[in-house]
């Protein structure tokens, strides 16, 4: 019989059966007509509702009147706000797991998530070729040339951290161990262990470079040293600066894991892109000034230098007689450039020190430049840090094939002529390398990148009787996964 409005007044007369009804047609999921359906419909409904909650229904249902299906009701209404209320407690106590192709692997805290771990890796697989190399023949080889997981994160609003290990080579070491305390964005103190500030192709990701290796102006910049930096960027982000006190690290290569001569090291840098947020064409223009300055003193590769072609081999070192002994300066002004598929990076180097051997002593200043040209030619956007993600990546079976993108460099390092004879000796380094080299990177996804790489560099001396050293002429190529 249909439910009329109009009803004897019973003690539940609080609720009217309107209400009710749409309670129910709203738990039911009812159309808006089911006002017009009796009791005993809605009874069925609701029993069905229950059924789904879990829910029993009363032993003796049937024949109930309204609020006999209100209490019913009240119960429903009452076990879905614990649940709502369980459902929210777990989430607000359980961290997040997220797993990318970009990003790795992320564990983030609950509510507020201000504790973040990360696990990152880089892989490259090289294959070094070389080619007419009859006068100091160099193995032609394949190698793991970096196997680097990495943990990083934050703790809390105030401490950040870095973990990155090197497993590739013949001993696993610690290339980066720091902490970075963030006590604001313009003010950052980092401790432990990380790149010296002064050379911008070194400050690249070692999966960002232009080209496999580096080139000859960073075989005048220090690579990863120990210290503490002060760092930040204010101007909205226009302005970037660092400042540290390191152990001291040698021209091209990473310091020790103690300060081999009990001196320390002050390097510092500045770099502005007054144009960042600007949003024309000189947008990705930035420039600035690194520089370091300290005293050395002792003997071997932990204090004085040796430097190499962007093939990996040696064409300078000091004769073992020489000791590092007194003043070490470097200053670097750098600058790149990077519009739409254009890319552009240059830097200047001077690198000097104070040598003695007995008595006789000397300054030397040796200098190196290089320029660094990229063109993505699938259209993709350039960068510091690579071709971010290509268009259309590559994928088997359809039109997809990644982003294609075309490197050149050309760079000289010249020694200072006061090294000869007396510091270096001239039948057995060069004075001068010129080197130039082609790149072509295809980045099949965001993840996975393939390399190849000519170059060639020839020398000013080197070898015996004044002659020049014979020109290195070098193949590489190159498999990377990053993650």
């Amino acid at each position: 019989m249909p439910i009329q409005v109009r009803r004897r007044p019973r003690p539940f007369a609080r609720l009217t059966a309107a209400p009710l009804w749409a309670a129910l047609a709203c738990a039911a999921g009812l159309p808006a007509h089911a006002a017009e359906l009796t009791v005993e419909q809605l009874a069925q409904r609701l029993k069905a509702i229950e059924q789904r909650l879990g829910t029993a229904a009363p032993a003796d249902a049937g024949g109930e009147g309204l609020a006999d299906l209100d209490q019913r009701l009240r119960i429903i209404e009452r076990k879905l706000e614990l649940q709502a209320e369980d459902s929210a407690a777990k989430a607000a106590s359980t961290p997040t797991v997220a797993l990318s192709a970009s990003k790795g692997l992320s564990i983030k805290s609950p509510p507020p998530g201000d504790v973040e771990v990360k696990f990152k890796a880089l892989l490259q697989a090289d294959g070094r070729f070389f080619v007419g190399d009859s006068q100091a023949p160099q193995n032609d080889t394949f190698l793991w040339r970096r196997i680097q997981p990495s943990i990083e994160g934050s703790w809390g609003s105030l401490v950040g951290f870095r973990i990155l290990p090197e497993f590739a080579g013949d001993s696993a070491t610690i290339n980066d161990a720091y902490l970075d305390l963030k006590f604001d964005p313009r003010a950052t103190l980092r401790v432990g262990k990380f790149k010296s500030p002064v050379g911008l192709e070194r400050l690249q990701s070692s999966g960002s470079t232009g080209l496999i290796e580096l080139g000859l102006a960073s075989e005048l910049t220090p690579n990863r040293d120990l210290g503490l930096q002060l760092q930040g960027e204010f101007a909205g982000s226009t302005v970037s600066y660092a400042l540290g006190v390191f152990n001291g690290a040698v021209d091209g290569r990473d310091s020790p894991t103690a300060n081999p001569d009990n001196e320390f090291e002050y390097a510092g840098r500045i770099f502005l892109e007054p144009w960042k947020n600007a949003g024309g064409a000189l947008q990705g223009l930035g420039f600035g000034l690194g520089a370091s300055a300290g005293d050395r003193a002792g003997s071997g590769n932990n204090v004085l230098p040796r430097y190499r072609t962007p093939g990996q081999s040696q064409f300078f070192n000091y004769r073992s007689t020489v000791l590092a002994d007194g003043a070490s300066k470097r200053w670097s002004p750098q600058l790149y450039f990077y519009r739409n598929a254009f890319g552009l990076l240059g830097e200047y180097v001077s690198s000097s020190q104070e040598v003695r051997v007995g008595a006789a002593r000397e300054e030397l200043d040796h200098r190196a430049w290089q320029l660094t040209a990229g063109l993505v030619l699938t259209g993709e956007d350039a960068g510091y840090r690579g071709v971010a993600r290509p268009n259309q990546p590559f994928t088997v079976g359809s039109a997809g094939w990644g982003a294609f993108e075309l490197v050149a460099r050309y760079g000289r390092l010249e020694i200072d002529d006061a090294a000869f004879p007396r510091f270096a000796d001239p039948n057995a380094v060069a004075a001068a390398a010129r080197s130039w080299g082609l790149g072509l990177n295809w980045y099949l996804t965001a993840n996975l990148k393939l390399v190849a790489n000519y170059t060639q560099t020839a020398f000013d001396g080197g070898a015996a009787n004044g002659r020049d050293r014979e020109d290195e002429k070098a193949f590489f190529t190159r498999a990377q996964l990053a993650f």
